[in-house]
């Protein structure tokens, strides 16, 4: 099933951001609908939530600026790759922690975080709750507020509490602290689970919209961000015990598209294949939506050495190798079932016919990733379209497995190790692996890398948990500046009042 959520045009014409603050004309301009009647109807109310919802395609497949990928690049699951050295320099910083507040993909993370925000705002602010289905939009947007406000407290440590939707010349707001915006997020949270939905009460073409169950997974993950184990405790037990979820059986197809929105989806951003982009039509660079998942492109195995056999994968542009110390967390652990379906070694790669032909290019550890892969069957070439530039993979922003290995660790540190190795365990069990042993949280942490390597959170899992010095120090991670990414030099020049991170 595939889902698009596009901006209509109308309301794009209505909420543009970059707005002129005053108008140059004085009669009221013929045939357009103001601004205040505009969320007046239910239908104009959907609208404006579908506008928020795309921020989550545009944030994680804007070409060169993808957000999914600068939470990866520092991780130490995959080297940046790339054709060479030169290949995409702002991605190459991050890979060695070389980048600084002029960084373009970590602005452009920034800014569209706050896009979501300003979009979000723009239904709680205008939509009158005066219908069960206004009543819902507004909890959407509730939910999506707090998902980006989590994105900037998380990974910048400070920012903006953006409430409001000032016009650019009032746009400089006083920076708060990542305690501050969590503590946002929640009070979000907490007004929009009334009005939400379950995930069962969805029709198939809305199951990509916010959940309850979503809601208290980003309720309890922003609990353990904070260190509240209870309180991360408690949220997490509303979405085991709401029975709306449950772990996939067969992990290797998990992340293809045939199994987008099944039992253990909580929350994605939806891409399609069917926009039909050849190299003439693909919207690159600049602000508009993006229907396709290019990510995916730019990071399957580069095409000028890569020899498929019976993979099923196809070339791509040769970014996010994986390293081979990830291979090797799956050995030791004698986990096969995860391994296959997430890396593969180049033994592996040759006794399926395949082959690498350059073990000396750049980024190239050994190994190439499996999940997420570039697979014929998930993108489209019909009517011209460019196979390329139609992936249509979904991103899986929450799942099941995470909130159990969330929840083990939250009643790991609230006391109760009896829960946490049950849904440990769980976890295991669908890997065929046997109950953990030796160090709980030592156990949770390997679960954690292996269950949920290349989807983004293994960088921030080593912050949170005072292991990124240790783990990242030998590609230039240091103590003291990189558990946060430095405020964009955009935002430092026009906000008077915003203040930098330190070390940047």
């Amino acid at each position: 099933m595939k889902i698009r959520y596009k901006i209509l045009v109308i309301f794009a014409v209505i909420i543009t951001f970059t707005a002129c603050k005053k108008d140059f004309l004085d009669v009221p301009p013929q045939g357009k609908m103001s601004e205040e009647l505009f969320y007046d109807t239910d239908e104009h109310a959907t609208m404006a939530i579908m506008a928020s919802y795309d921020i989550l395609q545009w944030m994680n497949a804007r070409d060169w600026n993808s957000a999914y990928l600068v939470k990866t690049f520092p991780s130490d699951e995959s080297n940046v790759g790339g054709g060479d050295a030169g290949d995409q320099p702002p991605y190459q910083e991050l890979g060695k922690f070389t980048y600084g507040a002029s960084n373009p993909t970590i602005t452009a993370v920034w800014q569209s975080n706050y896009f979501g925000i300003y979009r979000a705002n723009k239904v709680i602010n205008n939509v009158e709750p005066v219908s069960d289905i206004r009543k819902q939009i507004i909890a959407e947007a509730k939910f999506l507020r707090a998902y980006y406000m989590f994105e900037i407290a998380s990974m910048f440590g400070k920012g903006p509490r953006m409430l409001e939707e000032p016009p650019p010349s009032e746009y400089g707001q006083p920076f708060v602290t990542a305690t501050e915006l969590y503590e946002q997020v929640i009070k979000d949270l907490n007004e929009a689970l009334p009005d939400l939905p379950k995930k069962s009460e969805y029709a198939p073409e809305d199951v990509f919209r916010a959940s309850k169950g979503a809601a208290n997974t980003l309720l309890g993950k922003t609990y353990l961000y904070m260190e509240k184990w209870a309180e991360s405790a408690t949220a997490f037990e509303a979405v085991i015990g709401s029975n709306e979820y449950q772990l996939q059986a067969d992990f290797s197809t998990l992340f293809l598209q045939e199994s987008e929105f099944g039992v253990e989806s909580i929350f994605e951003a939806s891409f399609v294949t069917s926009e039909g982009y050849d190299w003439g039509t693909f919207q690159w660079g600049g602000n508009r939506a993006m229907e396709n998942n290019i990510t995916w492109q730019l990071t399957g195995p580069r095409g000028d050495y890569f020899v498929a056999g019976e993979t099923g994968l196809i070339g791509g542009w040769g970014f996010n190798y994986p390293k081979q110390n990830a291979y090797q967390v799956f050995v030791d652990a004698g986990d096969t079932t995860r391994k296959h379906a997430s890396i593969m070694s180049l033994q592996d790669l040759r006794d399926m016919g395949g082959d690498w032909t350059n073990e000396e290019s750049w980024g190239w550890d050994g190994n190439i990733r499996v999940k997420y892969g570039t697979r014929m069957d998930e993108t489209s070439g019909a009517d011209g379209a460019v196979p390329e530039l139609n992936y249509g993979t979904n991103l899986r922003l929450m799942r099941y497995a995470d909130v159990l290995l969330m929840a083990a660790e939250a009643n790991h540190k609230a006391g109760n190790d009896g829960v946490a190795a049950n849904y440990l365990n769980q976890v295991r069990s669908r890997a065929n692996l046997g109950v953990a042993t030796g160090d709980l949280m030592e156990a949770i942490m390997t679960e954690r890398q292996m269950e949920l390597c290349f989807e983004g959170v293994r960088f921030l899992d080593l912050i949170r948990w005072g292991k990124a010095s240790t783990v990242l120090g030998s590609q230039g991670f240091v103590a003291g500046k990189h558990e946060v990414y430095p405020i964009p030099q955009d935002e430092m020049r026009t906000n008077s009042q915003a203040t930098q991170n330190s070390g940047y």
